[in-house]
């Protein structure tokens, strides 16, 4: 396997359509091992408009560069109730691939 599948876990707002699904925010990643290239991406929001939207708002980035940029990029254009939980998710995803590499 050439990538990795990593997930960042967030805590839902109230009042949102995925709460009453989903307690948590989760967005997962696949990345490429040697690059860390966001592959693919997808989120747990309840639309499929919202999901994808998420995943091609992530696709492309680097996890090496960090997360600066897409978390630019996501408070920025995303602008429903979830956003905060989906910054907190990357974060978490981010940690994640840090950890996976040692990355200080």
């Amino acid at each position: 396997m050439r990538t990795h599948f990593i997930a960042g876990h967030a805590k839902l707002p109230s009042g949102m359509a995925a709460k009453s699904i989903y307690e948590t925010l989760t967005i997962t990643a696949e990345v490429d091992k040697k690059y860390g290239v966001i592959i693919n991406a997808s989120c747990t929001l309840a639309t499929e408009h919202g999901r994808s939207y998420i995943s091609n708002l992530l696709k492309g980035y680097s996890l090496q560069d960090g997360i600066e940029e897409p978390l630019i990029h996501l408070n920025n254009h995303y602008l429903g109730k979830a956003c905060n939980a989906l910054t907190s998710a990357l974060k978490d995803l981010y940690k994640q691939y840090r950890i996976l590499h040692k990355v200080s």
